[in-house]
């Protein structure tokens, strides 16, 4: 913690995580202000700002980067807006939490070390489940060798949503499940292992119509084990994550979009009963993990603390979706 004065945020464009989720989890700290929300349509704007209590609203994204009175930027836009107007943002002087996935391969991603670089400032990708206790609890059981030497991750991901009109369901936007929750497990495997993965394979199933992959199965490959993970985004909606070391497993129930309001629950199983009778729970205290991150990238800017993904951490993960992708259409391991 810091005693600097709060950041004054800007939001770039009205979407909905940045409404629903981002925005009114930071009105609940004293260590931001959101100060201002930008759309292409200035009443969208004007109508958010409304709702949540948001002094200005711009109509369009420039005047908002124009604005002396605000510190940060927040980044919700569609996927293929994520790194120029990330790079616009910084080139304007302003810090940037860009949502995930930051980029739509690494090769652009690398653009924002160069913008970070000249204007000195902080650049983040918000992936808020890495500063979430229930994974801080999670790392630190499995470097405190809770489980033994830990070999496997197992993770799914999906939800059901088939929309022309969506952003998700648009190829040329970034649309599809791997670039919109597959990125999860991937961050959250190679941040517990502490490692980057050697290789990668994937088959890739594709929307008739969209053209988006809506319906992934992966497999990375690490020294020291493995992690596999599905993710889709017409399926039933569900959520979960397995670590396997040699003496136990951790299940985390709600690993992705843990809710704010209630306590999550960490499982501990060292195998000893059948169907995980003889687990232990570990149950975590109600986080909202958006307000987290907006606080830790806070200390960051006051240079008190790294951000919890940094861009270079951001690159190596897009670096992962660009091998899938490759071994989608290869059908052969590919390395990052």
């Amino acid at each position: 913690m810091t005693n600097a004065p709060p950041l004054r945020w800007g939001i770039l464009g009205a979407a909905n995580i940045a409404t629903e989720k981002v925005i009114p989890s930071m009105l609940t700290t004293d260590r931001a202000r959101v100060v201002a929300i930008a759309s292409r349509d200035l009443e969208k704007a004007r109508a958010a700002a409304g709702r949540l209590g948001i002094p200005h609203a711009y109509g369009s994204y420039e005047e908002l980067l124009a604005d002396p009175n605000i510190d940060a930027i927040y980044n919700p836009l569609p996927n293929h807006l994520h790194v120029p107007w990330s790079i616009r943002a910084a080139d304007a002087g302003k810090h940037v939490l860009c949502e995930k996935p930051i980029a739509l391969h690494a090769d652009e991603a690398r653009a924002l070390i160069g913008a970070r670089d000249r204007n000195g400032v902080t650049i983040a990708e918000a992936f808020m489940v890495r500063t979430h206790p229930q994974w801080l609890k999670v790392r630190e059981l499995v470097r405190g060798d809770a489980i033994g030497p830990l070999r496997l991750i197992s993770g799914h991901f999906s939800y059901f949503r088939r929309d022309p009109s969506d952003v998700r369901s648009r190829a040329e936007y970034g649309g599809g499940a791997l670039l919109d929750i597959g990125c999860y497990p991937i961050t959250l495997s190679r941040w517990i292992f502490d490692a980057e993965p050697t290789g990668a394979v994937a088959t890739v199933e594709r929307d008739p119509d969209f053209g988006v992959d809506r319906l992934v199965s992966a497999l990375l490959r690490f020294d020291a084990g493995q992690a596999l993970f599905s993710c889709g985004g017409q399926l039933v909606p569900f959520q979960r994550m397995t670590l396997y070391g040699e003496r136990g497993r951790i299940e985390v129930e709600i690993p992705f979009n843990a809710p704010p309001n209630r306590a999550c629950r960490v499982l501990v199983d060292h195998g000893t009963r059948l169907a995980g009778a003889s687990a232990e729970v570990i149950e975590l205290p109600a986080a909202d993990q958006y307000r987290l991150q907006t606080e830790c990238f806070a200390d960051a800017v006051a240079g008190v603390a790294d951000v919890p993904v940094s861009v270079e951490d951001a690159v190596a993960n897009m670096a992962v979706i660009d091998a899938l992708f490759r071994s989608s259409e290869s059908g052969r391991w590919e390395a990052p």
